[in-house]
């Protein structure tokens, strides 16, 4: 399973929460290269904020005492659910060519369903207009995506709510997060 090397925190908890026996810092964070929702316990002294970058890789943490566990979208709390989307569209925006290049590079999930209809706002027009301008040039960037393709949603924004859906485990199909 792929781990992620840093972690966006969603939420501080500086007390951890009501429910547990033991009283330690803990973050709610999001990986920033395959979406795995996590908690870690933050070292002693060591204050976070949300949309703070953290290091929890295999290599010396300053943050990060330990990682607790992989959590599900209903275990965050509600400011963790309130900074999601804006992390997520972050992530994207500062990563644009790693997401043009999975709309350049998506399979077919079968024969008559293609994994860009995934993507919210893609219906079979779009798609095959979609599908030829790929053939004809590989997308550049989200820009370019929505000048090729007539009428085409905002990409940047159908990107952001399909790995929303996908962290909150909507269906089985999987286009973005692999946790």
């Amino acid at each position: 399973m792929p781990k992620d090397e840093y972690l966006i925190v969603l939420d501080f908890l500086p007390m951890g929460k009501a429910t547990d026996k033991k009283v330690e810092p803990l973050a709610q964070g999001i990986g920033e290269k395959y979406f795995s929702l996590l908690e870690v316990v933050i070292k002693k002294g060591v204050a976070v904020k949300p949309k703070d970058r953290i290091y929890i890789g295999e290599g010396k943490r300053d943050v990060v005492e330990y990682i607790k566990r992989r959590i599900t979208y209903d275990e965050l709390t509600s400011l963790a659910k309130d900074n999601l989307e804006g992390v997520v569209a972050e992530i994207v925006e500062k990563d644009e060519k790693r997401f043009v290049n999975i709309i350049n590079m998506a399979p077919p999930l079968s024969t008559r369903m293609h994994s860009l209809e995934l993507l919210p706002g893609i219906g079979k027009k779009h798609l095959f207009s979609l599908l030829q301008e790929r053939k004809n040039k590989p997308f550049e960037s989200f820009e370019d995506l929505k000048k090729r393709v007539e009428m085409i949603p905002d990409p940047k924004k159908m990107v952001v709510k399909r790995i929303i859906s996908e962290i909150k485990n909507e269906d089985r199909h999987r286009l973005f997060v692999f946790s």
